[in-house]
């Protein structure tokens, strides 16, 4: 599923038009990065926690040149799903 058909769905359950599940999804995405942006999570309960996690600098492999590279530190933004959720989809 991509954005625009998450959109319609959003809009057939919610009796919403399109324009204001757009917004709605948007503003959702908008606050949800803000707040991992920040340092905080965000915990939906049931759903799931959105959180940031720290990948410490590592040296990998050029698969193609075999020569050793550096990969840097960096912030990933991760998911763990809620009990409901695993459920609803086991």
């Amino acid at each position: 599923m991509n954005k625009a058909e998450l959109i319609s769905a959003i809009a057939a359950e919610s009796n919403l038009s399109k324009a204001d599940s757009k917004k709605a999804l948007d503003a959702f995405i908008s606050t949800v990065s803000k707040t991992l942006k920040s340092g905080d999570k965000v915990s939906l309960i049931g759903f799931g926690t959105f959180s940031v996690s720290e990948r410490s600098a590592r040296t990998g492999i050029n698969p193609s040149t075999k020569a050793s590279i550096s990969i840097p530190a960096k912030k990933v933004a991760k998911f763990k799903a809620g009990a409901e959720l695993s459920d609803a989809i086991k």
